[in-house]
C-alpha cells in the first residue's frame, strides 16, 4: 500500500510567518510584560493550547483589549479590522503586527477602492475572522457574498461602482462562479483575485490526489477554513475520506483492496502532527 502526502501540506507562509513571531515573542520578553494575540493566532486548537502553557493569552473580544493597562498584542495572521489598531494606539500597548501580508494586501485594496466611492463585496464565508477584519477597513458598508444564491439576489443601484474582493481560502472555481454572476449583472466592477496562491495550490494538489486514492486523509483545526473546504474538495472525489485534527481523531480500517492513502492538511497544521499521521499509516497498514 502507498501512502502519498500532498506537497502543499500544512502551515504556509503567512501562518508559519505569525507563529514563528510568537515564539520570537516569547523568547525576547517571556511573559513578563504579557503577552497576548488578539484571538487565536491561528485556527489549530493544539498549537494555540502550546502558546497558553507558555504564557500567551488570547484575547476574545474588544471588551477584554480595552481593560488591557499594559503588555504586547499580537495581530493574528488572519488580521483585524481598523478599529482594533486605533484600540491598541490609544492604549498605547506594544502591537506586533502578524498579519498574513497576503491578507494586508486585501485591507488596502478596501480602504483604497472604498475611500473613491466603490461598494465592496467580498467573496467569502462571512462571520470568518479574516472576513470581519477586511469589513473593517472599508469606508462604505461591506458586503459578503458565500454563495450563489446570494450573488443572484444581490442588487445595487445602476451608478452604484462595486469593488469585488475575496477571502485568501476560498474554493478558487467557486469565486470565478460567484465573479461571472456579477458581470452578467453589468456592473461598473474592479475585481481583485486575492485568494492567496498556496490556498489554489493546496486546493489543486489535493483534487488531484484525491481522484487518485482510495481513501484521503485531511488533517486541520475543527475551526479552520481552508481545512473544511480541502475536505469537501476530496469528499467529491474520494468518497473514504476523514477529516480529524490529530493522530488520535483517526480511526482507519482498511480492507486489503486499498491500494493508496493520500494525506492533505491545512494551513494551520504543524508538521509533527502530519508526520505523526503519516507515521502511523504506514507503520500499521
Amino acid at each position: 500500500m502507498e501512502v502519498v502526502l500532498a506537497k502543499t501540506s500544512g502551515f504556509c507562509f503567512g501562518v508559519k510567518r505569525a507563529v514563528d513571531t510568537v515564539y520570537e515573542q516569547l523568547e525576547k520578553n517571556g511573559s513578563k510584560g504579557g503577552i497576548y494575540t488578539y484571538g487565536p493566532i491561528i485556527h489549530n486548537e493544539e498549537v494555540v493550547k502550546d502558546l497558553e502553557k507558555k504564557g500567551v493569552k488570547v484575547l476574545d473580544s474588544r471588551q477584554e483589549l480595552e481593560a488591557l493597562d499594559s503588555g504586547s498584542v499580537i495581530i493574528r495572521s488572519h488580521g483585524v479590522s481598523k478599529d482594533i489598531y486605533d484600540i491598541i494606539e490609544k492604549k498605547e500597548l506594544d502591537c506586533v503586527d502578524a498579519t498574513c501580508p497576503f491578507v494586508k494586501r486585501i485591507h488596502g485594496i478596501v480602504e483604497k477602492e472604498s475611500s473613491q466611492g466603490r461598494r465592496i463585496v467580498i467573496i467569502g464565508n462571512d462571520g470568518h475572522p479574516e472576513v470581519e477584519g477586511i469589513k473593517g477597513w472599508s469606508n462604505t458598508p461591506a458586503t459578503v457574498i458565500e454563495d450563489m444564491q446570494a450573488a443572484e439576489n444581490f442588487d445595487a443601484k445602476s451608478d452604484e461602482k462595486l469593488c469585488i474582493v475575496s477571502q485568501t481560502t476560498f474554493n478558487y472555481k467557486k469565486f470565478q462562479d460567484l465573479v461571472e454572476i456579477f458581470q452578467k449583472k453589468g456592473y461598473d466592477i474592479i475585481v481583485a483575485n486575492t485568494i492567496c496562491n498556496a490556498t489554489e495550490e493546496r486546493q489543486k494538489e489535493a483534487v488531484d490526489l484525491a481522484a487518485k486514492a482510495d481513501v484521503m486523509i485531511v488533517i486541520g483545526g475543527t475551526h479552520s477554513s481552508n481545512t473544511r473546504k480541502l475536505y469537501e474538495l476530496c469528499k467529491s472525489k474520494c468518497e473514504g475520506t476523514y477529516y480529524i485534527q490529530t493522530l488520535a481523531d483517526l480511526k482507519l480500517d482498511l480492507p486489503n483492496s486499498v491500494e493508496l492513502v493520500g494525506i492533505t492538511a491545512g494551513a494551520s497544521t504543524p508538521n509533527k502532527i502530519i508526520e505523526e499521521v503519516q507515521n502511523y499509516v504506514r507503520i500499521n497498514f
